[in-house]
């Protein structure tokens, strides 16, 4: 048996934590530069704010209804994250990071009869222990495990745990999901089975498997299954390394200058390479992108990107950051204000297995302790403390008017509690 721990409303739960009298009451989280809606209380759900929503269209809505306003708070809710896992990996053999707010948790030779307390032990300890609810689903394969904690969000007398292994409950379930929300379906899955008739799970499970393999692929198969109750999905104690490391960011206000905008390349570019190496890959592509503000409808508009590639799969700062700036130039047009760009890195391979070149002209073996010494440096001192000279030394300029105070990882925002 497979569990996942989903944390409810996850970015608005942990503004909850630190301001209890939110607790019943509409919240949302924003995107970077108070951009759009990413996180939403079910209160606000029903106020029928939508997720992705601009705040600029919806803040007239917030002021009439009391919604409470937060600035993304990344440091924050990954510290959260990483306590909620904490407390999981002490109550069950294994926990697998799914994402930042949901994780799958290794059930295997547990006693049936067991596993329905145990679920809810699990969903109290976390709330106790963190502050964060959470819905914990229970059932033979992963993608059940999913439908299973969804169904702990739409029913709470379920009191965060449902635990569905008999055929006939998992049946009924089925007939009732739409397919559209089952995990592996995405949007072509979606068109495809919508155009064969199919609407829900269970219709999806009658299919032929024979037709399944041959319009769905191999990926299609597994889920067809795993809706069956066969597992195909291996549980993996330690997250695979990426395939694509992508940073990007809206910024505060539109920039029409290169320099402007090179810097906040040479920045993005600098955080892919520092994520390459800490999964040990290496890149072979890189995808730099620019675009215009495209809800300022009176002004020109502009998107395009370039690909490089550097002579030999590379996870050096100092070789990436100027193939980022010959793209830049290559695709920055004067006359445009850009609110938007970004740097993707693909084409990842290991760095154990790398392809040499026979006129390489690069010390990689210097350039690897030089990164290295790097890394350590801003690991120990804090974030861009060293930094290459195209970055500039400030950091990003971003629009974050509703941010709440770091209440965990930073000593002057640790609350302070008088006694009376």
């Amino acid at each position: 048996m497979y569990g996942l721990c989903d944390c409810n409303n996850f970015y608005a739960s942990c503004e909850r934590v630190f301001r209890p009298e939110l607790n019943g009451r509409p919240v949302v989280v924003l995107s970077n530069n108070d951009g759009c809606v990413i996180a939403r209380s079910n209160e606000a759900k029903a106020l029928g704010i939508a997720m992705g929503a601009p705040y600029f269209q919806i803040q007239r809505l917030c002021e009439q209804n009391g919604v409470h306003v937060f600035s993304s708070n990344f440091a924050l809710y990954g510290d959260m994250s990483s306590r909620v896992i904490r407390t999981l990996q002490g109550m069950v053999p294994a926990a697998e990071v799914y994402s930042i707010d949901e994780a799958f948790l290794d059930l295997r030779g547990i006693d049936l009869a067991e596993l329905d307390s145990l679920g809810h032990r699990i969903s109290r300890t976390v709330r106790r222990n963190t502050g964060i609810p959470v819905s914990i689903g229970i059932a033979p394969t992963k993608t059940l495990a999913k439908i299973a904690s969804k169904l702990c969000k739409q029913y709470p007398k379920l009191r965060g745990a449902c635990v569905m292994h008999r055929p006939e409950d998992i049946e009924k379930v089925l007939r009732r999901f739409p397919v559209e929300d089952v995990w592996g379906v995405g949007r072509n899955f979606r068109r495809l089975l919508h155009g064969a008739g199919v609407r829900s799970a269970w219709d999806f499970t009658q299919m032929n498997d024979v037709w399944v393999r041959a319009k769905m692929g191999v990926v299609g198969l597994r889920t067809w299954k795993e809706l069956q109750g066969v597992a195909c999905i291996d549980f993996e104690n330690a997250p695979q390394p990426r395939q694509h490391i992508c940073v990007s960011r809206s910024f505060a206000h539109e920039l029409t200058a290169f320099d402007e905008v090179h810097a906040s390349v040479a920045t993005f570019t600098s955080m892919c390479a520092g994520k390459l190496r800490r999964q040990q890959s290496l890149c072979a592509e890189m995808t730099v992108f620019i675009l215009t503000n495209r809800h300022r409808e009176e002004l020109p508009q502009y998107f395009e990107s370039a690909i490089v590639r550097p002579a030999v799969p590379t996870d050096d700062t100092l070789e990436l950051v100027p193939l980022a700036s010959q793209a830049l130039r290559r695709i920055f047009r004067p006359g445009y204000g850009y609110k938007k760009a970004g740097v993707i890195f693909s084409e990842l391979s290991s760095r154990s297995g790398r392809q040499t070149d026979l006129f390489d002209t690069v010390d990689r073996t210097r350039h690897a302790r030089l990164m290295s010494a790097v890394d350590a440096t801003n690991k120990a001192y804090g974030r861009n403390k060293v930094v290459v000279a195209s970055q500039g030394f400030q950091p990003l300029k971003m629009n974050r008017q509703h941010l709440s105070p770091n209440y965990t990882t930073d000593w002057r925002d640790i609350i302070t509690v008088k006694a009376t």
